[in-house]
């Protein structure tokens, strides 16, 4: 087999495209988390603890001088970016939970009994015949 023929295969399959759009949408739903803790969650708690905006929260180690900026550990930021990942930790934590309860749901439905065969089926109509 060509090694196009192998790569089409490859491609097409559906693993690569249920991974292809979970990663689009991961990367959709960690900007809407983003947002909201930058939005919505940090602004509340800066005013809880005094009016403190996180991503201004710094070290400066060396002043900026001419033609040199200055070198800044950014830990608010770092801050941030913890609590987004804590966030949307718990998020997939709570998808991945749901989704297995309904799998187990799935799973617990007895099955059908199956069908008997024809022959089956042939003999249990001239068994009742017969009882007649």
């Amino acid at each position: 087999m060509g090694m196009i023929q192998e790569f089409k295969e490859f491609a097409i399959k559906g693993n690569m495209i249920d991974m292809a759009v979970g990663i689009i949408v991961g990367a959709a739903f960690g900007k809407v988390v983003s947002s909201l803790v930058k939005d919505v969650i940090m602004p509340p708690i800066g005013v809880l603890i005094g009016g403190v905006d996180f991503t201004d929260l710094a070290i400066t180690l060396v002043e900026a001088k001419e033609g040199a900026e200055a070198v800044v550990i950014k830990y608010g930021a770092f801050i941030q970016t913890v609590i987004d990942f804590l966030i949307i930790a718990a998020a997939i934590f709570v998808a991945v939970k749901v989704i297995n309860s309904l799998k187990r749901k799935e799973e617990a439905k007895p099955a059908a009994p199956p069908k008997p065969s024809a022959e089956a089926q042939l003999l249990t109509e001239i068994r009742d015949l017969l009882k007649k």
